[in-house]
């Protein structure tokens, strides 16, 4: 059966008219109200529908991130997402049938603490469901009321659902041409099949497993962290000189965690490193503890950092998890999940420490470091005071407290960490791929060769995709975690809280000789890497899935390359033995003034509807197409100025040559200034194209920005009294049939830039939509030869003749009695032959006279007596 929540139209929007619109040219035309007028039109009428061509090769299929909707959105979202958007516009109107789809990322991290924080309430999957549960009138988040799993979920939904129509309102008022009736979310039954028989099947093929293993664990939000979601930030310590004891006597290490010497398994040097040579292969006691340890080499200790003797504890960061598994050391663990130290003494204590730990247990890290330190001095151990020091620790991207590494048992995909071939191949992939700019691939390149370890997918929270799996439990109770049992295909999606395995009754839950549900969450990642399998229709729809995959376009922002991009390439390789799309377009960030990432946290961020309603949709769209792919662009509000005056110039100009009566049927565009004008729009056609071909937008709008002002304060300037007929029919129908031609092309060249104001303008004249329009050709253009040139050079004349009267503070309308326009010979025929249009804008009544000779071209004039 079809999901109707993401299948798109088979039916085209409603048939332009075909009778020409009679001319309608408001007399004051606005910029103010045209968002909503223009976007209920176009949601009515279907204008971004998807329709369903025969071949592949008509579809332009886009993949763009799905915002997580529990956070919020700032200008550099609306200028990413516009980046899209224009590219999708201008591949509507060269023909294509274009599937936009646009989805909302609803589970994951940020969602269940917005949820704790505005209900009050928090998870615990120990309380009943209460089918009458309301939250508390006076959420406190301090105080938290504990709430079922079930009535948790409730909750998350409930409000995602109030996130999202904020979400959708705004990028229907920025002009998004998707089709809103494929809107997905990542947590409705489609995505969440998707994401299980993905699953299932990467399980099947030995791609997802399940293993015990040192764990990145984020203890606020009491859950695994991926590598991908890590980052290093500046940490206070301090270095602690601490002596273990060998049979020679003391040796020291510097160390910035003594609180893990009760979890230390070896120390560690370099093998190069001839201070030490006798002391490999010997057994040393930890201090305080007693533990005996032995003394071990390997190649990543690095000599000159502290005294070159370091210990190797399980586990203090990365490498001691390297070190652990590449010596193959006992794994002596003694922070738990909670950030604590462990209360239990552990059995490799010997009998005159265990009283020490005792100490230490129950301690956040924190304070068992200070513990730990008070009982290095008592014992001696303690070589001098600590010397505090900036280091680096990680933390989980949207966490505040350092991470710890515990040992748990998850779920993982491969990807190349651990597995050179499959890193290789899927290095291959990148270079397989198209990037906007080339430059990014290297980003790719250096996240994928950096990996050490796999992919880690399963998450302990409670608003996610639930993994398809339950484990049998043997006659004592125990998970039989070596043999899963895996959902069936045809039963997704499921949830193993409150779902049965195929073989069992419910009443078997928990009971000895039954099952239980894995109690984890699909990471939110692990869902929106296969948003071109959930918007594609995947195994749902194979008719979409044919004419749409793999996409031809990806966009997202570069701090996400290491995260959805390179997961999806992963997902497509595994199922699809193909890249998810063609090509990767990929934008910089929006800083503010001082060239810092705009963010809320940082309190620098700018409210897009604030300056969308303040300059309206154009403006900011406008601003958005001057920031080039893969490049930061700082953000200046006033900069929103130019745009808007470039809107409403659009409007202004086109009344003005609306204003004008038509053309006669089958008038020829004949005088020298129109055919120059016309050339030079062809070559703007030709460029813009170029430009757009190459997602290169942002030199597309230039070069016709650049010409659209030349059009309107030089060419329309010196032939609007031609128009109006003051030189007859004939040079009034040459003006007329060239201003409709152009004005018509400009729309269109603007139009994925400008949406509103071009189907503003539009609808005065034209039937049907202008996002429907074809993108403008060259051969649309009179075929007779222009000069070009003419155009540079009566821009000069023009130039002059203004720049005369301003110095005489004399108004434009002053006749011109006398003018002599000097130059090369050249630039004098081209100006002469639009003398009778100079005469006309320049209100020269008098003699011209022309001085041949070099240089540029300069105009002196004689003023008429003002008086």
């Amino acid at each position: 059966m079809t999901d109707t929540s993401t299948a798109p139209r088979t039916t085209p929007p409603a048939a332009a008219p075909e009778a020409v619109v009679v001319r309608a040219v408001p007399e004051r035309p606005a910029l103010e109200g045209l968002e909503a007028k223009w976007s209920a039109r176009w949601d009515a009428d279907g204008t971004y529908a998807f329709v369903r061509p025969e071949r592949r090769d008509q579809v332009f299929s886009i993949d763009t991130p799905p915002p997580t909707v529990s956070g919020s959105l700032h200008v550099g979202h609306v200028f990413s997402y516009t980046h899209t958007d224009l590219i999708a516009r201008y591949q509507r109107m060269t023909g294509k049938s274009v599937y936009y789809p646009i989805g909302w990322d609803d589970n994951g991290l940020p969602t269940e603490r917005r949820v704790q924080n505005f209900y009050g309430v928090r998870c615990d999957p120990t309380v009943p469901y209460d089918p009458d549960f309301t939250p508390p009138a006076k959420p406190d988040p301090k105080r938290q009321v504990p709430i079922s799993r079930r009535n948790f979920v409730a909750l998350c939904h409930e409000l995602t659902e109030v996130d999202e129509k904020a979400f959708e309102n705004l990028w229907r008022q920025v002009g998004l041409s998707v089709d809103w009736s494929t809107l997905y979310t990542t947590i409705s039954d489609d995505s969440i099949s998707v994401a299980q028989r993905a699953f299932l099947r990467n399980a099947a093929r030995g791609e997802a497993y399940l293993a015990e293993a040192p764990t990145v664990w984020d203890v606020t939000f009491q859950s695994a962290i991926a590598q991908a979601e890590v980052e290093a930030r500046d940490y206070p310590g301090a270095f602690h000189r601490v002596a273990f004891h060998a049979p020679e006597g003391p040796v020291h290490i510097e160390t910035t965690r003594p609180e893990l010497i009760a979890a230390c398994v070896a120390l560690l040097v370099h093998p190069e490193d001839e201070r030490f040579t006798d002391l490999v292969g010997q057994t040393v006691t930890s201090p305080v503890f007693g533990v005996e340890l032995p003394v071990l080499s390997h190649p990543l200790v690095e000599k000159d950092l502290g005294s070159g003797l370091v210990m190797c504890c399980t586990f203090g960061d990365q490498t001691d998890v390297t070190w652990w598994r590449e010596l193959q050391l006992p794994a002596r663990v003694i922070i738990g999940r909670d950030g604590r130290i462990l209360a239990e003494v552990p059995e490799w204590i010997p009998a005159a420490g265990r009283s020490a730990y005792e100490q230490l247990a129950g301690k956040t890290t924190f304070s068992a470091r200070e513990a730990m330190v008070g009982l290095l001095r008592e014992s001696g151990d303690l070589d001098g005071e600590p010397k505090p020091t900036q280091r680096k620790a990680n933390f989980f991207e949207k966490g505040d407290k350092p991470l710890e590494i515990v040992s748990t048992r998850q779920w993982y995909i491969r990807n190349g960490g651990r597995d050179a071939e499959l890193r290789d191949r899927l290095l291959q992939r990148g270079r397989e791929l198209g990037w906007v700019p080339e430059h990014m691939r290297h980003r790719y390149e250096d996240w994928v060769g950096g990996l050490n370890g796999d992919w880690l997918i399963s998450r302990q929270r409670f608003f996610g995709v639930p993994f398809p799996v339950w484990y049998p439990l043997d006659d004592q109770g125990e998970p039989d975690y070596a043999n899963p049992l895996f959902a069936e295909e045809s039963a997704l999606p499921v949830d193993p809280s409150s779902d049965t395995p195929a073989g069992y009754a419910d009443d078997q839950r928990g009971m000895p000789g039954g099952f239980i549900g894995d109690p984890d969450v699909m990471d939110t990642w692990a869902t929106s890497s296969l948003t071109p399998q959930i918007v594609c229709g995947w195994e749902r729809d194979p008719e979409l899935f044919t004419l749409t995959f793999p996409m031809d376009l990806n966009t997202n922002a570069h701090d996400i390359i290491r995260t959805w991009l390179f997961d999806r390439v992963i997902r497509s390789h595994f199922e699809n033995d193909s890249l998810p799309w063609a090509r990767s377009m990929i934008s910089g960030f929006v800083t503010d003034p001082d060239r810092k990432k705009m963010s809320k946290s940082k309190g620098n961020a700018t409210v897009p509807t604030e300056v969308l309603d303040k300059f309206g949709t154009d403006a900011v769209r406008w601003r958005a197409a001057l920031a080039r792919p893969g490049l930061d662009s700082p953000f200046d509000e006033t900069q929103m100025k130019v745009g808007r005056r470039l809107a409403m110039k659009v409007l202004n100009a086109s009344k003005l040559i609306l204003g004008y009566p038509e053309a006669a049927p089958g008038a020829k565009i004949t005088e020298p200034a129109d055919l120059a004008m016309l050339a030079e729009l062809r070559t703007v056609i030709t460029a813009a194209t170029k430009h757009f071909d190459a997602y290169d937008y942002t030199t597309a709008l230039e070069v016709t920005e650049r010409f659209f002002w030349q059009f309107c304060d030089d060419y329309l300037e010196l032939v609007k009294e031609r128009a109006y007929g003051s030189v007859g029919e004939a040079g009034a129908d040459s003006a007329r049939a060239a201003l409709t031609q152009a004005l018509d092309v400009i729309l269109r060249l603007f139009a994925p830039i400008l949406p509103y104001v071009t189907e503003e303008v539009w609808s005065w004249w034209k039937p049907g939509s202008v996002h429907h329009a074809t993108w403008p050709i060259v051969d649309e253009l009179d075929t007779e030869a222009g000069d070009r040139q003419l155009l540079a050079d009566v821009a000069a004349a023009l130039i002059a003749i203004r720049g005369a009267k301003s110095t005489a503070k004399v108004s434009m309308k002053t006749e011109i009695t006398r003018a002599v326009f000097a130059g090369p010979a050249g630039t004098l025929d081209r100006v002469r032959a639009v003398e009778a249009d100079l005469r006309a804008v320049g209100r020269i009544t008098g003699d011209v006279e022309w001085v041949a000779g070099d240089g540029e071209l300069s105009v002196d004039v004689t003023l008429a007596d003002p008086s």
